[in-house]
């Protein structure tokens, strides 16, 4: 069974088909014509006319209404339609999380297109992999980031373009929009070393929007977050469900969202009522002191394995989601309670409305109720398979025996699980070696299939490993080629030029050879713990010199969970990453008395420099 999309030749930027294979429904099933819902576009242009002057997204001082917001949207559309955007035209979006983004992502919809969110910090090489996978026709940006990714495209560069865009007319084009169109496509993590486009249509984005609108009882009056980066499919999540409602969007800075303390004291001081946070945020966030008045209602977390049952003394209700990129975002939900005592991790929750989540074995038999099988999510949420790759999408979308509905389809998650006996679903990890670090998908086999390429490297394998409830840590084994020299900060280089930063080792370990199985596979359980003694580092250990680089060294040594840390070892090389940088500076601030920034942590990363900088605020203080 064949349900992708082909695109014609690379440089063509042909559209997406909403149907090339009539043996499968689009729509998996799901009744659809001229009396089907209204697609998110239109509802919003509804919004716009029910309540022109509500305000629909903030982002620091600025903000737009929903009549600006609708017809800024319209005008760019009409600007892409003289671009030779039509119905299924991908369209690529590169901006910074700000207002630009929601009226891109909206102007794309109405002009019918295929919209493909970008993650800015992603290396060029992946983006420009992706934008020419996709066939993306035009790439909707900002001129100080369109040199390096235009070529073969048309770009629309808002800053240098805003004139010509404005001179359009703010009315709606006639698309002829229907929920059987590819609404957008985005990337996850793929095992052959390059990522992998997943296609989602308007209805699945639909069901999405009218289950959360209607599980989290969302209306006009609610303030709602957006922290997700662009090219994480919470952030769809986080959009078009508010937006739907009336609801307004409040975008919150790089700066705030990275740090625990400063994020609860916003969304108190926006009085935001709904919050989607990743899980490894979220677990920080459920530990803090919150006050008794806040608004929000409800947090919403999910991208990892949730590990702490919240506070009874919260004031909002968390709650747990699942859901595979394939499946639309969220398959699973259900709020966590409060617990003092626990028998096990949280669990993910129930199918949402118009989705079923069945659990099967190797043969896809049903497993009995309180067995671990497989996760095979299937309804309306399912897309509609992967971009350009037939025989993936034949093999993880999968027919469905059970369902009435001619071509309706089960995704394999490739995820394990059991139902629990009062109906909600345990988590028991992945089938495959796929990992979740900090919220984002990662097969590590793409990570190593780059890593080979180095020429000191002769044989890799990357794993998660976590040390009891501290994060995951990726770690790279890595055999050295005959007379190569390593160095960590070479091997990060090297990788850094084609993944996100997301899916760069923590720590680099060497080995004389990998432990191999019978099977001829890496016995990934024999892998030698990282200690001082393997780690790859950049210089011979010089010890601490001074008292406050020992005590440095001890309070990094302890939170990276390593033997011993010299005063020439980065943070970041060994292990460290932002999410932990939050936790350096609140040590260092109980520690030391002084206020250390993230910024001053990413610029003076050893052990040296950090103390550094901690003498010199202390020198300031005294002053």
């Amino acid at each position: 069974m064949n349900s992708t999309f082909p695109l014609d030749s690379p440089s063509s930027g042909q559209p997406i088909q909403s149907n090339p294979n009539e043996s499968v429904p689009p729509t998996n099933g799901r009744p659809h014509g001229k009396h089907a819902p209204l697609c998110v576009q239109h509802q919003v242009a509804q919004r716009a006319a029910l309540a022109p002057e509500s305000l629909a997204v903030r982002c620091g001082s600025k903000s737009l209404t929903y009549q600006s917001l609708n017809q800024r949207a319209d005008q760019l559309a009409q600007y892409l339609r003289t671009l030779g955007v039509v119905a299924g035209t991908v369209v690529g979006l590169c901006l910074e999380r700000s207002l630009d983004l929601v009226i891109a992502s909206l102007a794309v919809l109405k002009a019918r297109g295929v919209y493909l969110p970008l993650d800015l910090r992603a290396p060029r090489e992946r983006l420009s992999l992706m934008l020419e996978d996709a066939k993306a026709l035009v790439l909707i940006t900002d001129s100080g980031l369109a040199e390096s990714l235009a070529a073969g495209r048309r770009v629309v560069a808002l800053d240098a373009d805003a004139a010509a865009i404005s001179q359009l007319p703010a009315i709606p084009l006639a698309d002829g929009a229907t929920l059987e169109d590819v609404a957008y496509v985005i990337y996850t993590s793929g095992s052959s070393g390059v990522p992998k486009g997943v296609l989602i249509g308007h209805d699945n984005l639909l069901n999405l929007v009218n289950w959360h609108c209607e599980a989290f009882g969302v209306t006009a009056a609610d303030r709602t977050s957006q922290l997700a980066s662009a090219g994480f499919d919470a952030a769809v999540w986080e959009i078009w469900p508010s937006l739907v409602a009336g609801a307004s969007v409040h975008i919150v800075s790089d700066e705030v969202r990275a740090q625990p303390e400063k994020l609860r004291d916003w969304l108190v001081r926006e009085e935001i009522t709904v919050s989607f946070i990743p899980t490894p945020v979220a677990e920080q966030m459920i530990k803090l002191s919150w006050p008794a008045e806040t608004a929000l209602r409800f947090l919403l977390t999910g991208a990892d394995t949730l590990h702490h049952y919240p506070s009874p003394n919260l004031p909002f209700t968390l709650v747990n989601n699942y859901g595979p990129t394939e499946c639309t975002v969220v398959a699973t939900s259900a709020p966590v309670a409060a617990r003092a005592l626990t028998d096990g991790l949280p669990p993910i929750g129930r199918p949402i409305a118009n989705c079923e989540v069945r659990i099967l074995d190797g043969n896809m038999k049903p497993v009995a109720r309180g067995k671990i099988g497989e996760l095979y999510v299937g309804g309306a949420l399912v897309g509609r398979g992967y971009l350009n790759l037939p025989d993936l999408t034949a093999e993880r979308f999968v027919e469905d025996p059970w369902a009435t509905a001619p071509g309706a389809r089960l995704y394999r998650t490739g995820d394990l699980g059991c139902y629990q006996p009062d109906g909600q679903i345990a988590f028991h990890g992945r089938v495959d070696d796929q990992v979740k670090i900090r919220g984002y998908r990662i097969d590590p086999s793409e990570v190593v299939s780059i890593l080979d390429r180095h020429p000191v490297v002769q044989a890799s394998t990357v794993v998660a490993l976590q040390d009891g409830e501290s994060e995951k840590r990726l770690i790279a084994y890595i055999v050295p080629a005959p007379g190569a020299i390593l160095k960590g900060s070479v091997l990060r280089e090297f990788l850094r030029q084609s993944l996100p930063e997301y899916m760069l080792p923590s720590v680099f370990v060497a080995v004389e050879s990998l432990p191999m199985s019978a099977s001829g596979k890496v016995e990934r359980s024999a892998l030698p713990a990282p200690d001082d003694v393997n780690i790859i580092y950049d210089e011979i250990f010089v010890a601490p010199r001074t008292a406050t680089e020992q005590r440095v060294a001890d309070l990094l040594a302890r939170l990276l969970h390593v033997d011993k840390v010299g005063a020439n070892d980065n943070f970041f090389l060994l292990g460290g990453n932002s999410l932990l940088g939050t936790q350096v500076i609140n040590r260092v601030s109980a520690t030391f008395g002084v206020d250390l920034t993230l910024l001053a942590l990413f610029d003076h990363p050893t052990v040296a420099g950090i103390s550094q900088q901690i003498e010199k605020l202390q020198t300031v203080k005294v002053a």
